[in-house]
């Protein structure tokens, strides 16, 4: 009798055993399909877009890592607005001629992030960039990671016109890039004088300049944007200098006549702007 209530005690161990660990390996067979590189692709096209953590509450609140780990295992961007908050996948990004893509104010680009497109762009301008003028074509700011692309010697800058223009790290290149932008220059003085083509460059900035003198602020800026629109590739950076404005004022000014988005109201100042009005002090009878 006691031999078989042993062997029944054995056999209720096995049977326990085997059920653990049956229900063990069905647990991992969930998780493996549910924490799956197909999971998180389809779940981001249907979302476009999506962020680390909108990826984790998807995915039933996995580690980062696990989600990092099956982000490699597809062809994922990050965006390179946002500090790379927000992640799609290659197969759903639809590229302009430019290799950048725009969703709901995130960019993304197929160069990756923004240090490589910068250097990418860099690399592959006409003259260089400014950092005004980068910004104006990836919409994002780009000061800090063309300093940071410098100061690590991914690429090359130079002054022109008191103002860094950044260049490809190969010698060659922004060999080829400082010409261009030296002609470029060229052209921008000859095209600013338009009156008298008998006038000597510096007498055409002297009659510039003491136009700009009588003109308010809105009109100062719309003027520096269309006299930019004239020149074209660089026109903001250069009129910025002659006329001692910010390169981003002339940006300004340039996409405001080019959305036809301009005040008629001739004020400098808001209403109400100025000082208080005082009343007249009266002498004591």
């Amino acid at each position: 009798m006691h031999n078989i209530k042993m062997i029944n005690s054995q056999s209720v161990l096995r049977l326990l055993a085997l059920t653990i660990e049956i229900v063990w390996a069905n647990s991992l067979i969930m998780n493996k399909a549910k924490y799956s590189p197909k999971a998180i692709e389809k779940f981001l096209k249907r979302r476009e877009i999506a962020t680390l953590a909108q990826l984790i509450t998807a995915m039933d609140n996995p580690a980062r890592s696990t989600i990092f780990r099956k982000l490699e295992q597809l062809e994922y961007l990050s965006s390179y607005s946002h500090r790379g908050k927000y992640y799609t996948l290659r197969s759903i990004a639809r590229f302009n001629r430019l290799g950048l893509w725009e969703y709901r104010s995130v960019h993304f680009s197929r160069f990756g992030n923004l240090l490589d497109t910068a250097q990418a762009f860099i690399h592959d301008s006409e003259a260089g960039y400014t950092a005004t003028e980068l910004k104006d074509v990836l919409h994002v700011k780009t000061k800090h990671a063309l300093t940071q692309l410098y100061r690590s010697g991914r690429i090359q800058r130079d002054r022109f016109d008191s103002v860094y223009v950044y260049l490809s790290i190969e010698s060659q290149i922004a060999d080829r890039q400082r010409k261009a932008r030296k002609i470029h220059q060229k052209r921008s003085s000859a095209s600013l004088i338009v009156a008298n083509p008998d006038l000597a460059s510096e007498e055409a900035k002297a009659i510039i300049l003491l136009f700009c003198s009588m003109l308010d602020e809105q009109q100062r800026r719309v003027y520096a944007g269309l006299e930019s629109l004239k020149l074209g590739y660089g026109g903001d950076t250069h009129i910025a200098s002659l006329l001692g404005m910010d390169p981003q004022t002339v940006a300004r000014g340039r996409n405001e006549l080019i959305s036809g988005k301009i005040s008629d109201d001739n004020r400098i100042r808001e209403k109400g702007g100025g000082r208080l009005a005082q009343e007249k002090k009266r002498p004591k009878s």
